[in-house]
């Protein structure tokens, strides 16, 4: 957006328009993003908490800026078919992860 910084970016910023949160909401960050900082999305967590806001968040240790690898996988889509299927996904601490593996069940 340029520097100086200008009344644009508060009208984009996450941080800034967090109480507007309206619907469902999951954040991800890895812990050694190197494209965006953590603390970035930790000052939206922090933002949303200050504004009463329901949301999930899944931290990823030793990830990167990524999606998440197969657990990142597995909990987004477990988010959407909660959220937008209305069912509940598996309990996947009950079954056995070598036969129920997020990258099996897409084949």
């Amino acid at each position: 957006m340029g520097w100086p910084l200008g009344t644009e970016y508060a009208a984009s910023s996450n941080v800034d328009n967090a109480h507007k949160l309206r619907g469902k909401l999951l954040l991800s960050v890895g812990e050694m993003d190197q494209n965006v900082d953590p603390a970035s999305t930790m000052q939206v967590v922090n933002a949303l908490v200050k504004a009463n806001k329901t949301f999930d968040l899944i931290v990823l240790p030793g990830q990167g800026h990524s999606p998440g690898g197969e657990y990142g996988e597995r909990k987004r889509f477990d988010f959407f078919v909660h959220h937008l299927l209305g069912v509940e996904p598996p309990d996947w601490n009950a079954t056995d992860p070598k036969v129920n593996s997020t990258t099996s069940s897409l084949n």
